[in-house]
């Protein structure tokens, strides 16, 4: 098998990020600190070994806590900022692209319904 095998690999494409319908998304109550977020999402692409994700997440606002994976994202509408446990506080809007780092822990306040691409590596 040459590595320019498209076999495997699904056809190239293309979405509106603002018009794709997303999907709920269940999210662990531990992780609310205040407010009633609801977060919703679409996998647009995973890699067959599962250690690739690229999709759609939105969030409603509120505050909530996470632990992070290998991520970048764009965030394509809302507001948040994201305060990183030891580290920086990051205020994310439309336009802005975001890394985040394995393991980092997270306190994300969603001050406007928030909508982003991303891209997990795990």
């Amino acid at each position: 098998m040459s590595t320019s095998d498209h076999s495997t690999t699904p056809a190239s494409f293309s979405v509106s990020v603002a018009d794709v319908e997303l999907e709920a998304d269940d999210l662990d109550p531990e992780q609310i600190v205040s407010g009633e977020p609801v977060v919703t999402g679409k996998v647009l692409w995973e890699s067959a070994d599962g250690k690739q994700v690229r999709g759609i997440w939105q969030i409603t606002p509120g505050v909530v806590t996470d632990v992070e994976a290998n991520e970048l994202f764009v965030v394509v509408s809302g507001r948040a900022t994201v305060e990183v446990e030891g580290g920086e506080t990051l205020e994310v809007g439309p336009g802005s692209a975001c890394v985040l780092r394995e393991g980092d822990r997270t306190t994300w306040t969603v001050h406007e319904t928030l909508r982003k691409a991303y891209h997990i590596s795990y």
